[in-house]
């Protein structure tokens, strides 16, 4: 297997466009559509089978009554709480058997496939759906491990902060362009479909004129969304075609034998642990505690921003996407703004700049009461986001030891701490809002999360990453 050339442009590219392809499952799938998609459809399931309890409407989940929004937070939890348990194994044994590049084209393939059977949902497939979400989840989580362990082998150290928000832009350039034909499709219902004649067969079954028109706005609406997911799997696993044809793993010194392939996957783990024991001043460490309870903060706010928006401002699905579409183009600039920064006052503090930032997003979202000021969060939310998710990602490159071969095992650990992050964040907002019913309570108290991961980001004493 050949070995790659650093700062061969053709590979640069190559694996940005893998952000390119995948963001649109973070983008389409579980920030601007499904979620307002899934809160309609699980209140009609919920409507149908008798589960409402005055303004709150609750699922049955092996015996249990969950709320529905509840139900989807635990859904994001479980599916990064399954990557977080099995990518350390699995970056274990990429690393002794040379094979990135194939768990990355299994959990690309997994996410897409589960993306194309969304089409099935409906409030009588609403446990099938989430279960494809969980999948879906799943596909986009395991396969951005290995995704990002390809970075030391493509640039050099000191274009990894450029390089990582070059892969970010490239992933919000992506989304936003196929999230702008999936809105144009939803804005524009009446001149793609026959809404006037739908209308006219719900007339017949006795609606008067009002009523059916919404209902054909309606039946046609949920057509134009289930276009939207099968868009995401054909365009996620159609541009990863780029990346799986041009790069090429970094060959190992030495065979595993396939008998002795999980034995020595786990022993690939043991030899990480040990370097980071042995490092001066514990710098991965601490940098990956302070990211688990940051990834806390900023992974919650992400995957809930629409759901707020939805049910504590009544927002229509298709100005929440609007507000996504304009977070996800201001965060190109904030990635680029934010690497910049970096180059002049260091990684670490501009971390912890932009951690102080979320503070105030989280405190602030509380006393929001109009959709003007939302659009105005959300436009701070898309600065801060681009710059920390590409920040967080170069940081890490640089702290891990220079050469080492465990490249896959490192940043699986950062995966885990990423995913444990977003498992904790998700699961303690969906049990605050199951006993306080209240989501503005239980987004400011991520304020906490924020303030433990400055703590650790802080403490962090380390030449290439505290100076430019």
């Amino acid at each position: 297997m050949n070995e790659m050339v650093k700062e061969d442009p053709k590979k640069v590219w190559a694996w940005t466009m893998y952000d390119w392809a995948n963001s649109v499952f973070s983008l389409t799938i579980t920030t601007a559509i499904f979620p307002p998609f899934y809160n309609a459809v699980s209140k009609t399931a919920a409507i149908k089978y008798g589960t409402v309890d005055g303004d709150s409407h609750y699922l049955h989940f092996l015996g249990f009554k969950i709320l529905n929004s509840a139900a989807y937070s635990y859904t994001l939890s479980l599916g990064f709480f399954i990557i977080m348990l099995i990518s350390p194994l699995l970056s274990g044994i990429a690393d002794a058997k040379g094979k990135k590049m194939f768990f990355l084209k299994i959990f690309c393939y997994t996410g897409s496939i589960a993306c194309a059977c969304l089409v099935f949902m409906n409030a009588e497939t609403i446990h099938f759906s989430l279960l494809m979400f969980l999948f879906g989840i799943i596909g986009f989580g395991g396969s951005i491990v290995f995704y990002n362990a390809f970075l030391p082998e493509i640039t050099t150290e000191d274009r990894f902060d450029r390089i990582s928000a070059r892969g970010f832009s490239m992933g919000y350039i992506g989304s936003v362009l196929l999230l702008l034909v999936n809105l144009g499709i939803l804005l524009n219902l009446e001149m793609l479909f026959d809404v006037t004649g739908k209308a006219s067969e719900f007339m017949q079954t006795g609606l008067n004129a009002t009523d059916a028109y919404s209902q054909a706005l309606s039946y046609y609406n949920n057509i134009a969304v289930k276009i939207a997911f099968v868009s995401v799997a054909i365009w996620w696993s159609g541009f990863a075609q780029i990346p799986f044809r041009i790069l090429k793993e970094k060959a190992r010194e030495y065979k595993i034998k396939s008998n002795r392939v999980i034995h020595e996957g786990l022993n690939e783990l043991k030899e990480v642990w040990k370097e980071m024991m042995q490092q001066k001043n514990a710098v991965v460490i601490r940098y990956l505690i302070g990211f688990l309870f940051s990834s806390m903060g900023v992974q919650t706010v992400m995957y809930v921003a629409t759901l707020f928006g939805s049910q504590e401002l009544h927002l229509k699905t298709e100005n929440l996407i609007v507000t996504v579409l304009i977070i996800q183009l201001i965060a190109i600039a904030g990635a680029w703004g934010f690497a910049r920064i970096s180059e002049r006052i260091g990684n670490i503090y501009t971390l912890l700049v932009m951690l102080v930032m979320w503070i105030g997003i989280c405190i602030i979202a509380y006393g929001i009461q109009t959709a003007e000021e939302f659009y105005l969060l959300a436009a701070v939310v898309g600065i801060t986001m681009g710059g920390i998710q590409s920040m967080f990602r170069s940081t890490f490159a640089k702290i891990i030891p220079d050469n080492t071969p465990r490249v896959a095992s490192y940043f699986s650990l950062l995966d885990i701490f990423e995913k444990g992050g977003t498992v904790l964040g998700t699961l303690s907002f969906g049990l605050l809002i199951s006993f306080t019913g209240n989501m503005r309570a239980s987004i400011i108290a991520l304020t906490v999360y924020f303030v433990i991961g400055l703590f650790f980001i802080g403490r962090i004493k380390n030449f290439k990453v505290l100076h430019p």
